[in-house]
């Protein structure tokens, strides 16, 4: 059996789509499974099993990575074709079953979207990440066993969708606090090399005693058994959100210029809290540009976030064994 998954360029919507695989691997044991996904998403799957080949590919003008993509997989059968970016693909290759992501335009969270590309929209199966041993042993030296740690991941990949880096600050100082649901609490900040300057805020004014900085140290896989090793995740609507998530972390995602109706959280230990503006109401001004914008995220307060956080750590630890 092999399998051609073609999947997306984000890391988020990457994560989310680890469940539709996840449901194929394990439908289908013993299969060869091709990974196509964008660079930096590619990493999600590196440590997956039946993981035949990994080919990242990097969007090109004209869509001449598409035809890139076709020489690479035209000379295979594939028993299944999987595609997420509803390109031709698919109806190019040799292949007994294919799947494209459908159009629906009714309202629905991007896992029951991916799931109806394989008619389970009804039964959705949940994001899944993969780790080896070398990932959960790192991980064991960053984040060892001991105290609770809060993870909080204050970068996004649009400045617009970016809860400003001094609330962050402040939630996490009455997070920790003596009377917070995780007292003195290490601090472990997570986010790409390239956000380090988003976030110097957040790493300089956290206790040096108190903070795990990992930001650009590790990779995607190790990340997420990082985020399996943490008591509770706080971060902007974004890749890492999602990976918190998929780790069964209980997972705080903050929301603004962005639909929590498609992105929340998914999971039994998640929750989210947004701007008092709506979406429409923060991009739908004659002036909006998106490339030009600073953070949307202005209207969320610590207050809110605060309480938030507070409820989901009550629930989840109400739901624990």
């Amino acid at each position: 059996m092999r399998i051609l998954f073609i999947t997306s360029t984000r890391v988020g919507d990457a994560v989310l789509s680890t469940g539709i695989l996840s449901y194929l691997i394990d439908r289908y044991p013993g299969a060869r499974v091709t990974v196509v996904a964008g660079p930096a998403a590619a990493p999600v799957f590196q440590a997956m099993p039946g993981l035949d080949q990994l080919m990242p590919i990097t969007k090109m003008p004209y869509g001449r990575h598409w035809f890139g993509l076709w020489k690479q997989c035209a000379f295979q059968r594939w028993d299944i074709v999987v595609d997420l970016r509803r390109s031709l693909i698919a109806w190019m290759l040799i292949a007994s079953e294919r799947y494209v992501i459908p159009k629906i335009d009714a309202p629905m969270h991007r896992v029951e979207l991916l799931a109806a590309t394989l008619g389970l929209r009804e039964t959705p199966p949940s994001p899944r990440l993969w780790t080896d041993q070398s990932h959960q042993t790192t991980a064991a030296s960053i984040i060892p066993d001991g105290p609770a740690v809060l993870a909080l991941a204050p970068a996004a990949n649009w400045r617009g969708k970016q809860w400003p880096a001094d609330r962050f600050v402040a939630l996490a100082g009455r997070l920790t606090a003596p009377d917070g649901p995780l007292p003195g609490a290490p601090v472990a900040v997570f986010a790409a090399a390239s956000e380090r300057d988003q976030i110097d805020t957040v790493l300089s004014q956290i206790p040096a005693a108190q903070l795990i900085d990992t930001v650009g140290a590790i990779d995607l896989p190790t990340i997420a058994a990082c985020l399996n090793r943490c008591a509770l995740f706080v971060g902007n609507d974004s890749g890492l959100m999602h990976m918190a998530a998929a780790c069964d972390t209980p997972t705080l995602g903050l929301f603004g210029p962005s639909k929590q109706e498609h992105y929340a959280p998914w999971g039994p230990h998640t929750a989210w809290v947004r701007t008092p503006e709506s979406f429409e109401d923060l991009t739908g001004a004659a002036d909006y540009n998106h490339r030009t914008t600073g953070s949307l995220m202005g209207g969320l307060s610590v207050d809110q976030a605060d309480a938030a956080a507070r409820a989901l750590w009550q629930t989840s630890q109400s739901a624990a064994p």
